[in-house]
């Protein structure tokens, strides 16, 4: 009876061989030292920063677009319209899944520069985004 055990304890350990296994884990590893790494060259994600870059965003009318000199700095616009964009294109409404995204998504990681705005901080950008952005949407549309 024990060596039916044994026998079939080798069995097993012989099929699970043939499994596609991943690391484990509390497996250390060295990840690569930047994100642009894990972002693939056709993303949406480039599509998406090389266009915001290619907007006069003070021209258009975004606010804090030049930054003040008094106070707490605000958040660059362009990093926060390129979130609004990717959340519009991937059908994320949310101000907190948008939050959430910047924690755990690598392309949004890479799109914001690893910056993580609270859900307020979205919210209050995208009240303050209307007129800009139908300006914003003309371009886009020439572009």
């Amino acid at each position: 009876m024990a060596c039916d055990i044994i026998e079939s304890y080798e069995i097993c350990a012989e099929l699970s061989a043939m499994h596609i296994r991943g690391e484990r884990k509390n497996q250390m590893t060295i990840l690569p030292l930047c994100l642009d790494d894990y972002v693939g060259a056709r993303s949406i994600c480039r599509v998406i920063a090389a266009f915001v870059r290619g907007l006069d965003l003070i021209s258009l009318g975004f606010k804090y677009a030049e930054p003040s000199a008094h106070g707490r700095p605000s958040y660059d616009p362009a990093v926060m319209l390129m979130l609004y964009i990717y959340g519009y294109i991937n059908r994320i409404r949310s101000s907190r899944r948008l939050e959430a995204e910047t924690h755990r998504n690598i392309e949004v990681m890479w799109l914001m520069e690893k910056l993580t705005p609270d859900d307020k901080t979205i919210c209050n950008f995208r009240k303050d985004i209307d007129p800009p952005s139908k300006r914003c949407t003309r371009k886009g549309r020439k572009w």
